[in-house]
């Protein structure tokens, strides 16, 4: 209660200042000035800390008056003499309203901006101390504006002080000088003459242009050990041909740059070959199999069906035989790429080595992917572990599902291939340390996990320490027999062999780069699972086109890669997700609203009305800030949630607008319509109420 008290107090005295001297010009400051110099020959010694005092005030209300301050000082004391009053003053002052707004308004802005006002801050957290730099030193930037903007923001309050007492500092120089002239001034703007003006512009870009000239001083020196050509073979180098490799090298072709892609691996990486097109292929297999098991709940029954294995293994590599056109050497010949199958290895940044040739580029893309990981338990190795690059070689190899195989891992992988297997007739043993899909909602993951038990998935929660044979040991002392290991316990950017230690660039789980996808050489970037932080397909593609852009436009131009990112864990029930984590949405201001699917009319009509639809909103806004679906259809259905993100459309805009019934698209234009009923103003619609009565006579 007490920030509203103090804003009424404020604005009380900021409207009472305004009124008292809205009058104030430059006959009115001289006709003060004599008063003010007659009172100085009376109490000598004082005038100077009372008028440091007033100048405090009236800055730290944000009255608009101390320019005619400032011309006032100089009139008084002289250049020296003003310029050490107003200087610190004017910094106080200014410090004393950055604290007024961050404590009555900050709180506020966060809870209405959200997620929004994150990204900003992170901004203003790396280049705050630039921009109010550069905004101090052009004092047609109205000031008071400055000291309210940082106030809500996450400069710390002495960093505010220094950098505005230095970059005020020109400005408040030429004002003081000018007001030894005070009688020539008619207004603000016969100080600042158009050459005035041009000059503190110039410097407030002098920041930004030192930093740039600094940051091509880093890149030259850093690059200082590799002589740059003269000349390029090509415009761009993609080293690998996955799906973030595929895109970038379509991107430079389709903007007639010299591009070569060079690849290892089959084309179309993991995602074609032993990633989503196949896993998607066996879940419809498994899905096909559970149909075929009936549904009495619409009255149709079933019997166990007959499973052709080595046919649904088969339909796995007819459909990556279906969709490998899309993404095969000869396509991307066809479209001007040239594609070089072979190890890539950075020499230089500038030059690709593969086999015998040396290549000149003037950017290059790695999008080398990520490889399974191992966990280093004992004993694991002479289990003979599987991953989901070796997976389907083994499967093609059986005539049968795996009688006993054990998947260690309650991620996406495991979980999809434990429950598409299952439903086919193999016996699945899945281990987890703790629940499964531990990124996704809890009520998510447990109506995953009541699924797989319900297809015959045998879960185990807990931790693996050793394997004695074909034996795993938890630690809780349980010995869990297989025959057939899976690991799915995650993956690691392949950053092995590709010159990365040769040019400095640092790598880990993945390869460090910038929000622009550059590494520590800027020409150089990263796509794909090598730079993450999200493992995914459609990530992907759109880093390879960002990646593309910024090799091409630089130094011109360049995109963040920053977007709405839709990903989906294709069980049955499916979980869809777009914006943050459960973990990182705890962080964030936001609002709940949850639609049930057994409301949903086709999901009724179908009988699939387990799940739900959960949307993040702002606080006291429809902006979305994220969105959950798990049931039936949930991929597609969390995609109008991800187009509405990136294009800043809210629920309200959704709720109005026409979906085809009965449909799952349904489902969330009713989440919106959840949100709107659960914020209707009860007062405003007695009043609606009133005013139809009143109309019916």
């Amino acid at each position: 209660m007490r920030k509203p008290i103090l804003i009424a107090v404020l604005a009380c005295a900021m409207l009472a200042g305004a009124v008292l001297l809205r009058d104030l010009g430059p006959e009115r400051i001289g006709a003060w000035l004599g008063a003010i110099a007659e009172w100085r020959a009376a109490h000598p010694g004082l005038l100077p800390g009372l008028y440091f005092a007033a100048y405090v005030v009236v800055t730290a209300l944000s009255l608009p008056v101390a320019v005619w301050m400032t011309l006032g000082a100089g009139a008084l004391f002289g250049f020296w003499g003003a310029f050490a009053i107003v200087l610190p003053a004017a910094s106080l002052g200014a410090t004393g309203a950055f604290l007024a707004a961050r404590f009555l308004a900050r709180d506020w802005v966060r809870a209405r901006l959200g997620a929004r006002l994150a990204a900003i801050e992170a901004g203003l957290a790396r280049d705050g101390a630039f921009y109010l730099f550069s905004l101090r030193l052009i004092p047609v930037v109205p000031f008071f504006v400055v000291n309210l903007a940082f106030g809500l923001g996450p400069m710390r309050a002495l960093t505010f002080f220094w950098v505005s007492l230095i970059g005020m500092a020109p400005g408040t120089a030429a004002f003081v000088l000018a007001g030894r002239q005070l009688g020539q001034i008619s207004s603000p703007a016969d100080v600042l003459s158009p050459g005035l003006i041009g000059a503190f512009v110039l410097l407030g870009l002098m920041p930004w242009i030192a930093r740039g000239v600094l940051r091509l001083i880093a890149a030259l020196r850093q690059a200082a050990h590799w002589p740059r050509p003269k000349r390029f073979e090509r415009n761009l180098v993609v080293i690998g041909g996955g799906a973030a490799g595929l895109v970038a090298a379509y991107v430079a072709a389709a903007a007639r740059a010299r591009v070569t892609l060079i690849t290892e691996g089959a084309m179309g990486g993991d995602c074609l070959n032993t990633g989503c097109v196949p896993s998607k292929a066996l879940i419809a297999a498994g899905a096909a199999a559970r149909a075929a098991r009936g549904a009495p709940a619409l009255g149709v029954t079933g019997a166990a069906p007959q499973v052709d294995f080595p046919a649904v293994m088969a339909h796995v590599r007819a459909t990556i035989a279906a969709i490998e056109p899309k993404d095969s050497e000869a396509r991307y010949r066809s479209l001007g790429v040239e594609v070089i199958r072979g190890r890539a290895e950075l020499i230089d940044p500038w030059t690709v080595a593969v086999g015998e040739r040396r290549i000149t580029t003037r950017a290059v893309v790695l999008a080398t992917g990520a490889a399974p990981v191992i966990p280093p338990i004992p004993g694991i190795e002479a289990a003979g572990p599987l991953t989901s690059d070796t997976l389907w070689d083994h499967l093609g190899s059986l005539d049968a599902p795996p009688a006993n195989l054990l998947i260690l891992g309650g991620g996406p992988i495991g979980c999809e291939i434990a429950q598409a297997l299952a439903r086919l007739g193999a016996g699945v043993t899945l281990i987890e340390a703790e629940r499964l899909l531990p990124r996704e909602l809890p009520e998510a993951a447990a109506l995953v996990t009541e699924a797989l038990t319900q297809d015959g998935v045998r879960l185990i929660t807990g931790r693996v320490t050793r394997f004695a044979g074909h034996e795993a040991v938890l630690e809780d002392g349980q010995r869990i027999a297989f025959d057939t290991l899976l690991v799915a316990t995650g993956r690691r950017a392949r950053t092995e062999g590709f010159g990365l230690d040769r040019l400095g660039i640092p790598a880990g789980a993945v390869i460090e780069t910038n929000d622009y996808l550059q590494t520590l050489h800027p020409n150089i970037l990263v796509a794909g699972d090598a730079a993450g932080p999200a493992q995914l397909t459609n990530a992907a593609g759109h880093q390879g086109w960002i990646a593309a852009a910024n090799a091409l436009a630089a130094p011109l131009w360049r995109f963040r890669a920053a977007a709405p990112m839709p990903q989906a864990v294709f069980t049955d029930p499916q979980i869809a997700r777009v914006g943050p984590s459960p973990a990182e949405a705890a962080t964030l201001p936001h609002e709940v609203t949850t639609y049930p699917l057994d409301d949903l009319d086709r999901a009724l009509a179908e009988g699939r009305t387990t799940g739900f639809v959960r949307v993040l909103t702002a606080p006291g806004r429809d902006r979305i800030l994220g969105a959950t679906v798990v049931g039936a259809h949930a991929g597609e259905i969390v995609a109008e949630f991800a187009l509405a993100m990136k294009n800043g459309l809210g629920l309200s805009k959704i709720m109005a607008t026409p979906h085809l019934y009965p449909g799952w698209s349904e489902a969330a234009k009713a989440t919106a319509g959840h949100w709107r009923a659960a914020r209707v103003n009860p007062r405003a619609l007695r009043l609606v109420e009133w005013v139809l009565a009143r109309r019916r006579g």
